[in-house]
C-alpha cells in the first residue's frame, strides 16, 4: 500500500468490487420507480450551440456532438461540466424534437463507449450525471426504444454502485454534496437499492457540518459555491420528500442558514458579488433556489465565520471580503483578494472585482485569481496569497475586523498579514459609507519597517465610463442609469487602465482606476467616492 492510506485503499477496493458483476445486483428495472424531477431552468441559446455541437460552459467552448467524448479536453472543469451532463436542461428548455433526440444520442453514445477521461468518473461528476439523467428522464428517454432505455438504467445501476462504493469522496468541498445528491437520487429511482440511501444519508450530516459553517456561509467562502451547494442541499430535501424518507434535522437547519447568507451576497440587481471564483449567475436562478429554500427575508450585515461585510445605505451597497482565505482542501477556487470590495449603486455595479473563468485555460484562471484582479491593494506585484493549481500556499492568517454603525452610517476597520513573510507588512483598509450613501470614503495603507511599492486598484464595471479629470486628481464615472461619480485619492497618482470583467457570460473590456504610491512618499492613500449632480 506504499503511496497510499489505508483509506484510500479501502476505498479503491470498494469501488473495484463494485465494477464486478453481482449475483444480488437483480433485475435492472425497466424504468425508474418515482420520477425524479431537475428543478433548475436551462438556457434555450446554449442548448441551440448544443444542437450546433458546441457545449458552451462557464463561458468556454468546446465541441460536443456523438462520437467526440474522448476528444473532450480544456480544464477540469470544463471536462467535469461535460460528462456531468447537467447541460440536459439547455436542450430541455429548447424543447424540440431536434433537441429530444440530440440528447438522447449523446447519452447512448456516452453509454457505448465510456470516456477513459478519470474525471468523467469522479464521484462528484458520477454524481451529477446520475442526476442529470434521471431528472431529463421523461424528457430524452422515455419515448426512446426498449434497447435504449435497459441500456440507460443498466448504466445508472452500475454507476449508482461504484459511486455508492465511492464515499466518503476524497474532495471534502461542495463537489462531495454533489456526488451524495447523485446517490440520494439513485436511491429514489431504483427501489431495488435500498443500500443506496443509507450509506447516502450516513455520510450527508457530517458532510453538511464540515461545508456549512454556522453563520451558513459555505466554507469555500465562494458566492458561487454558496449556491451550488444550496441547489444540492434543496435537492436532495426534494428527492427526500419524493421517497417519503424524513430527511435529517441537520438537513433543514443547514438550508436555513445557507440561504439568508446567500441573500447577502447578492448585489441589488439581483446577482452574485465576485469573490473567489463566482460569476454573477442569474438573478431568476439565484431567486428560484431562494424560493425552494423556503426562507425569506433580508440577509444579514455580516457573516462572522465566513467573513465578508455588507455595507447598505441609501442605493448604494458595499460588500467587502474581510475573512482569512478558506482552508487547504477547501481553496480550490480561492483568490487573493483579501479585502477586496465591490460597490453598486441601485441595479448598478460601480466599482467591481474581475470575477473567474474557471472553465477557461490555466492562464485566464491565473490571471483572474491574482491580487491584482481585484479592487484592493497590492504590494510590490506580489499577490496577498500564493496562486497553486490546486489551491492556495503563502496566504494571509490573522485578519482583524472591526465594524461600527452610527446614525445609519457604517464604519470597517479590516487588516491581514498577507505579505508579512514576503515584505514584513500588514494592510490596513478603513471605509466609511455616510447615511445617504453616496458619500464613501477610504484609506489604504501599509504597515511596515521599510517603504514598499504599492498600487491600489479599483476595476470599473463595463458599463461605467470613467474620464481623468484635468488636474489629474479624481477621475469622473458615468453609470449606465446616468448618474455621476467622482472618484478622488490623496497620496497616489491617478491613472486609468485597461480591465478585464469576467462576472458575466463572456468576457467584457473594462477599465481600472490605479492609484500608484511615490516611491518615497508615504504608506498611505485616502480616497473618496461620492455622488455629483452634474459632469462640471
Amino acid at each position: 500500500m506504499s503511496g497510499s492510506t489505508p483509506t484510500r485503499w479501502l476505498r479503491d477496493a470498494r469501488r473495484a468490487m463494485a465494477r464486478l458483476p453481482s449475483l444480488r445486483m437483480g433485475r435492472i428495472p425497466d424504468a425508474p420507480a418515482l420520477s425524479v424531477r431537475d428543478p433548475w431552468p436551462g438556457d434555450d441559446a446554449r442548448g441551440a450551440r448544443l444542437i450546433k455541437g458546441e457545449l458552451e460552459f462557464g463561458g468556454a467552448i468546446q465541441p460536443l456532438r456523438p462520437g467526440t467524448w474522448q476528444q473532450i479536453d480544456g480544464s477540469s472543469v470544463l471536462r467535469a461540466g461535460a460528462h456531468g451532463f447537467t447541460w440536459l436542461r439547455d436542450l430541455r428548455a429548447l424543447g424540440s424534437d431536434a433537441a429530444r433526440l440530440r440528447a438522447r444520442a449523446l447519452v447512448a453514445d456516452w453509454i457505448a463507449s465510456p470516456p477513459s477521461d478519470p474525471i468523467a468518473h469522479r464521484p462528484d461528476v458520477i454524481g451529477a450525471r446520475i442526476t442529470a439523467w434521471l431528472g431529463h428522464y421523461d424528457f430524452f428517454a422515455a419515448s426512446a426504444d426498449d434497447v435504449f432505455r435497459q441500456r440507460l438504467m443498466s448504466r445508472l445501476v452500475s454507476d449508482a454502485r461504484g459511486l455508492s462504493a465511492a464515499l466518503p469522496a476524497e474532495e471534502i468541498d461542495a463537489r462531495a454534496l454533489t456526488a451524495l445528491k447523485g446517490l440520494i437520487a439513485a436511491a429514489v429511482a431504483l427501489r431495488e437499492h435500498p443500500g443506496f440511501l443509507t450509506r447516502a444519508l450516513r455520510f450527508l450530516p457530517q458532510e453538511i457540518a464540515r461545508q456549512i459553517l454556522p453563520d451558513g456561509c459555505h466554507a469555500e467562502r465562494s458566492p458561487a459555491a454558496q449556491l451550488s451547494a444550496l441547489q444540492d442541499l434543496t435537492e436532495i430535501r426534494a428527492l427526500l420528500q419524493t421517497s417519503q424518507t424524513q430527511p435529517p434535522p441537520v438537513l433543514g437547519q443547514a438550508i436555513d442558514r445557507m440561504a439568508p447568507a446567500l441573500r447577502m451576497m447578492r448585489h441589488h440587481d439581483g446577482a452574485l458579488c465576485l469573490f473567489n471564483g463566482s460569476k454573477e449567475e442569474t438573478p431568476t436562478l439565484i431567486d428560484l433556489v431562494l424560493t425552494q429554500a423556503g426562507r425569506g427575508g433580508r440577509g444579514p450585515s455580516a457573516l462572522a465565520e465566513g467573513g465578508f461585510h455588507r455595507m447598505q445605505a441609501g442605493r448604494s451597497v458595499l460588500i467587502v471580503d474581510c475573512g482569512a482565505p478558506a482552508p487547504a482542501g477547501l481553496d480550490r477556487f480561492a483568490h487573493a483578494g483579501t479585502l477586496s470590495m465591490e460597490l453598486s449603486v441601485g441595479r448598478d455595479r460601480l466599482v467591481v472585482n474581475c470575477g473567474a473563468f474557471p472553465a477557461g485555460p490555466p492562464q485566464w484562471r491565473d490571471a483572474s485569481r491574482a491580487t491584482a484582479a481585484h479592487s484592493t491593494l497590492i504590494i510590490g506585484d506580489i499577490s496577498s496569497s500564493e496562486l497553486k493549481p490546486d489551491g492556495l500556499g503563502r496566504r494571509p492568517v490573522v485578519v482583524e475586523v472591526n465594524r461600527q454603525e452610527a446614525a445609519g452610517a457604517h464604519w470597517l476597520d479590516v487588516s491581514h498579514d498577507g505579505w508579512k513573510k514576503v515584505f514584513n507588512a500588514v494592510h490596513r483598509r478603513r471605509l466609511y459609507m455616510a447615511e445617504s450613501g453616496e458619500d464613501i470614503r477610504g484609506e489604504d495603507l501599509i504597515e511596515s519597517p521599510e517603504p514598499q511599492p504599492f498600487t491600489l486598484r479599483f476595476h470599473l464595471h463595463p458599463d461605467v465610463q470613467a474620464s481623468l479629470q484635468q488636474d489629474g486628481a479624481a477621475v469622473l464615472l458615468r453609470l449606465r442609469s446616468g448618474a455621476f461619480w467622482r472618484l478622488r485619492a490623496d497620496g497616489a497618482r491617478l491613472t486609468l487602465d485597461e480591465s478585464i470583467y469576467l462576472g458575466g457570460a463572456e468576457p467584457r473590456r473594462s477599465e481600472q482606476v490605479v492609484m500608484t504610491g511615490f516611491a518615497d512618499g508615504p504608506q498611505h492613500v485616502k480616497w473618496a467616492l461620492s455622488k455629483v449632480e452634474r459632469a462640471g
